[in-house]
């Protein structure tokens, strides 16, 4: 029996071998051709561009701001029940979501937390992409029955008799000198100025990306990672949709993933976000009409956002089963099975076509998706 076990690893060890060799020999000088090489530069965070503006929240960059955000996230006082934060469900210790299918706050709700690292640099935000800032989506779950459970007047209270004078410091005048839903507003602004700063980690993939962008060898990478980052950028087809330093498009996308027939994902999103008086064009931005192009510009209509959701960035992926955007898929392994399927949708129309990749591919392509590691985001 241990003769046929030690075989069978050769077996493997020669195929993934094999396999390395012919998607590339990325481990010596010259192993990737130009266009490989520039386009593992581009997924490194070294290629990750400053973090862009938000005018649309006057206080984005300014530290005392988020310094009130950051205790905003973590109180719990502003929730229903007084038991649940922002931190809840976006936990620090685990890449600020939970680890669970779908979120559990005051009620449970029917979707995938998702991370916070990089979304400053998304034009969207949630799974449907209902909310255009960081700001607009921190005021969402306050007001949702089944995650704080709250209201704009019960969160302004808190924040009158806790935050007065950290409030006043920010946002140039006293709590009961402002309006309730410009108070509220403002609450959203504080939080994403603190969520701006959770950042992605450098991984062994950003070390490997970087010596290679240099023209240099590298070891750090296995001959199966090595194959499996080959497969990413081309018969894979990964690159379609999880591109640039954030492995993400920032888009939406029809999977094919089995979905309820009452969730039309960007179909509604996009009417939600045109509609949200909290959204860069409304009554409670910062930004001039002039500043808000991604939302005048959006596509609001079309059958391929029926049943499409945003594309997650696939930094840290290893450590944040389950998937999808309902917790559907419960490991890599399910993912990549998926993809390579590629089932007809539940609702709408799937884009992916079969890829037919061999079970020593899945593998390989799963050994380099944790290169990209479960690193802990950066944050102040």
């Amino acid at each position: 029996m241990r003769k046929i076990v030690g075989m069978a690893s050769a077996a493997a060890l020669v195929a993934i071998f094999a396999l390395a060799q012919v998607v590339s020999a990325g481990g010596q000088a010259g192993g990737w051709n130009a266009e490989q090489r520039q386009r593992i530069a581009s997924l490194s965070l070294a290629a990750l561009p400053p973090l862009p503006a938000d005018p649309s929240n006057a206080v984005a960059d300014d530290p005392a701001a988020a310094a009130l955000g950051k205790r905003l996230f973590a109180d719990t006082r502003l929730s229903a029940n007084g038991k649940v934060a922002c931190a809840t469900c976006h936990d620090p210790d685990k890449q600020f979501q939970d680890g669970l299918a779908v979120g559990h706050g005051v009620g449970t709700g029917n979707r995938r937390t998702m991370p916070i690292a990089g979304t400053a640099y998304s034009p969207w935000m949630f799974w449907d992409g209902r909310a255009d800032s960081q700001w607009a989506q921190a005021l969402g779950p306050l007001e949702n029955p089944l995650e704080h459970g709250s209201d704009r007047a019960s969160v302004v209270r808190v924040v009158a008799e806790h935050y007065a004078a950290d409030y006043a410091a920010v946002f140039g005048a006293p709590v009961e000198a402002q309006p309730v839903d410009r108070v509220f507003a403002n609450v959203g602004k504080a939080i994403a100025a603190f969520e701006r700063t959770i950042l992605p980690g450098g991984t062994r993939f950003d070390a490997y990306a970087d010596a290679i962008g240099r023209g240099e060898a590298s070891a750090l990478l296995s001959a199966e990672e090595t194959a499996g980052l080959g497969l990413f950028m081309g018969k894979g087809k990964c690159l379609d949709c999880h591109n640039g330093p954030l492995f993400t498009d920032n888009s939406f996308h029809n999977i094919g993933v089995p979905a309820t027939p009452d969730d039309l994902g960007r179909m509604v999103g996009a009417a939600k976000v045109q509609a949200d008086p909290f959204n860069c064009l409304g009554p409670f931005s910062d930004a001039r009409p002039e500043q808000c192009m991604e939302l005048a510009f959006i596509k609001a209509e079309g059958e391929e956002l029926r049943g499409a959701f945003k594309t997650p960035s696939l930094r840290g992926v290893s450590g944040r089963a389950p998937f999808m955007h309902a917790g559907q898929l419960a490991s890599i392994a399910d993912v990549l099975a998926h993809y390579n399927a590629a089932p007809a949708a539940t609702v709408g129309h799937s884009e992916l076509t079969r890829i037919n990749l061999t079970a020593e591919e899945l593998t390989a392509l799963a050994a380099f998706l944790d290169t990209l590691g479960s690193d802990e985001p950066n944050g102040d």
